[in-house]
C-alpha cells in the first residue's frame, strides 16, 4: 500500500520518524536484563531483511529463534514494531503471546500473514488491526527502516482477551518481563 506513495513526499517524511526509544524495548521495559539471544536464519542483526518477508516480496514472517530464556519463565511474548515509521509511536508489525517458556524458533512462514496462514498461535492486532504479521511497507524514499523483532520471557502465561492490541498487551505484561532480547532488520524503498 506504501509503495505508491510518491518518492518526494517519502523524502519529506524522512525527519518524521518514531524512534527506537519508543518501542516497548526500550519504552516499557528499558531496565529488563537483555539477556534472551534472537537470532534469524534469514538476517543478521541490524543486516538488510529479504524482500520476501516485506510487501514487496512474498510478504510472510521470517524464520525466528531465541535462547538463553531464563528460569521460572512461563510463557513468551514477541513484539515487532517498525521504529521508523512516520508516526507518533512504531507501527506494530506483529503481536505473538503465551508461546511456551522455553527456548524455541518459529520457521519462515509460520506466523499468519496476508499471503500465509501460518500456525496456530495467539495473536494480537498489529497496526492495521489484523490479527497476523503486517509485512514491512516503508514508504519510498523514507530511508531506511528498522523492524525490531523483541522476544520477552515472563514469569506467567498472559491472561488476555483475544486480539489485544499493543496497549493491553504492555499493560498485561508489567511487572512479570524477567527478561528480553531482540533482532533488528532494516528494509528501505527508493
Amino acid at each position: 500500500m506504501l509503495e505508491k506513495i510518491p518518492h518526494a513526499v517519502g523524502e519529506a517524511l524522512a525527519g518524521l520518524k518514531a524512534g527506537l526509544e519508543k518501542t516497548a524495548y526500550h519504552a516499557s521495559f528499558g531496565d529488563v536484563p537483555a539477556t534472551i539471544s534472537v537470532s534469524s536464519r534469514a538476517f543478521a542483526d541490524e543486516a538488510p531483511m529479504p524482500a520476501r518477508f516485506t510487501e514487496d516480496g512474498a510478504g510472510v514472517s521470517p524464520p525466528l529463534a531465541w535462547r538463553g530464556l531464563p528460569q521460572g519463565a512461563h510463557s513468551v511474548v514477541i513484539l515487532v514494531e517498525d521504529a521508523d515509521s512516520p508516526t507518533p509511536n512504531p507501527l506494530v508489525h506483529l503481536i505473538v503471546w503465551n508461546l511456551a517458556g522455553t527456548d524455541d524458533a518459529l520457521p519462515e512462514g509460520g506466523i499468519a500473514s496476508p499471503n500465509g496462514p501460518g500456525v496456530h498461535l495467539n495473536l494480537g492486532r498489529n497496526s492495521f488491526l489484523r490479527d497476523q504479521y503486517l509485512p514491512p511497507d516503508p514508504p519510498n524514499g523514507h530511508g531506511p527502516h528498522r523492524y525490531v523483532f523483541q522476544v520477552y520471557a515472563l514469569d506467567q502465561t498472559l491472561d488476555l482477551p483475544a486480539s489485544p492490541g499493543r496497549t493491553a498487551l504492555l499493560d498485561a505484561m508489567k511487572g512479570h518481563v524477567l527478561a528480553k532480547g531482540r533482532l533488528t532488520g532494516t528494509y528501505a524503498r527508493g
